[in-house]
């Protein structure tokens, strides 16, 4: 097993560029699945998550082919198979994606319950539930979905809560379904129209309606295409909070301004610094001045992104006065909070008094664990000292790596296998802008 040693207390400075999106880049792989022709795609992250969904759909059939410049070739004249090996699927969030594309080419699927990172439940449920109103008949055994289905076919399908991989699952279904399927209360996130682009390059008849609404007219047929995906805005995130906290000056290329709208209005209420210098790159540095506290609700786009909380609160242990961020899209997401905590950060959980739960929170209320807080007071001014860490999740594992960054000392990480899967060799960029961080084996 790997980890780091960092040695905190050093500025990030210089200039760095955004890998593709995680949240695109895996499901643009799934793509093998909707048809017979090369598939090109660039700005692919080389991280574990998509090394991961290309050994899935290899598993299948498709070739998967990496190139020079961080580039793959995706070709599914190669299906043979409808089933997920229960080893892949039980590793990958985006399992359960492949049952639409699955169910269109072979009529039947059989795909294992996913994984990634635990955040909460996570159900699947309306996964299922949307393609059973397009015609499927799956049921659940003993850790697999069996699906089965003559001929998938255009619904009118509304999610209940907000659900980014649930839209995508739609998409994937309803775009070699017969006849229009409408998806309302779909997730409007930038990386869902990334993906829609993808489709349409690809054949598909799809385009988003009035907001959250997304129309598929289903096609006999689709075709390659080349495509490059979206630069990572949760990477962008965690480097301009990096260089902040760190009182240093990072020029981010591929840090879009209309992907930051939440994060940059909320810089500035802060008063944090940062200047864009163009669409599409944005230089974050440190004002000098001291930070001023806030109060931060999670939600989807264009809210304040859940994925942008955990970075938000180290930096808010540097800010003049009590800070609050109130979780309102998983149930479980604080895992980093006693990491901070043993680092001297003052940080209290709890849950704030709401009316109708239902309605605020993203979750089913009544499946929220006992014992869990939804929100965190974050009483700023406590430097935080090294100690011994251990990753839980992607996002808060890259907080506990700018913390340390932060932190006077010399601090080990364990768990980092957690950050491979979302941030292409985080520790060899971070020492080009002046990160103290080395990757180490443990011995045995």
């Amino acid at each position: 097993m790997e980890f780091f040693k960092i040695n905190g207390g050093r500025q990030l400075k210089g200039e760095i560029k955004v890998s593709g999106a995680k949240n695109v880049a895996m499901k643009v792989v799934l793509s093998g699945l909707l048809t017979n022709e090369a598939v090109e795609i660039s700005n692919i992250p080389l991280i574990t998550s998509v090394e991961g969904t290309a050994e899935l759909v290899r598993c299948l059939g498709v070739k998967v082919v990496s190139r020079p410049n961080n580039t793959l070739t995706i070709n599914g004249s190669g299906l043979k198979s409808h089933t997920v090996p229960l080893e892949m699927g039980g590793l990958l969030r985006t399992a359960t994606m492949v049952m639409g594309p699955l169910l269109a080419r072979f009529g039947k699927a059989v795909v294992p319950n996913p994984g990634g990172c635990r955040l909460g439940k996570r159900p699947v449920d309306w996964h299922i539930e949307g393609l059973t109103k397009m015609g499927a008949r799956i049921k659940y055994d003993e850790g697999y979905f069996y699906a089965q289905a003559d001929k998938l076919r255009g619904t009118r399908f509304r999610f209940q809560k907000n659900s980014h991989t649930g839209t995508e699952t739609m998409m994937l279904a309803a775009v070699l379904a017969e006849g229009e399927t409408v998806i309302e209360n779909a997730a409007m996130e930038p990386e869902v129209d990334d993906l829609i682009i993808l489709l349409q390059g690809m054949g598909a008849r799809i385009k988003r309606g009035n907001g959250k609404t997304i129309i598929i007219e289903g096609v006999k047929k689709l075709y390659g295409t080349d495509f490059t995906v979206m630069p990572d805005r949760n990477e962008a995130v965690t480097f301009a909070i990096g260089a902040v906290a760190t009182g240093g000056d990072l020029v981010i290329h591929g840090a879009r301004k209309r992907d930051l709208t939440a994060f940059l209005e909320n810089l500035e209420k802060v008063g944090v610094g940062f200047k864009v210098l163009d669409e599409e790159t944005v230089r974050f540095y440190s004002s000098g001045n001291k930070i001023r506290p806030s109060k931060i609700v999670t939600g989807g786009h264009p809210g304040f992104m859940t994925d942008w909380q955990a970075p938000w609160t180290l930096l808010m242990t540097e800010a003049n006065g009590i800070s609050t961020v109130h979780e309102t899209v998983f149930e479980d997401r604080f895992s980093f909070v006693n990491e901070l905590v043993k680092m001297g950060a003052d940080i209290e959980g709890f849950t704030p008094e709401v009316k109708n739960p239902e309605k605020v929170y993203n979750f089913n209320w009544s499946d929220r664990r006992d014992g869990n807080y939804q929100a965190i007071r974050i009483k700023g001014g406590n430097p935080l000292h090294e100690a011994f860490l251990e990753m839980t999740d992607l996002r808060a594992g890259a907080t506990l790596i700018l913390a340390a960054l932060c932190a006077s000392g010399e601090s080990i990480i364990h768990g980092i296998e957690h950050v491979d899967r979302g941030y292409e060799k985080i520790d060899n960029r971070l020492r080009k802008i002046g990160a103290s961080i080395t990757r180490m084996e443990e011995l045995i």
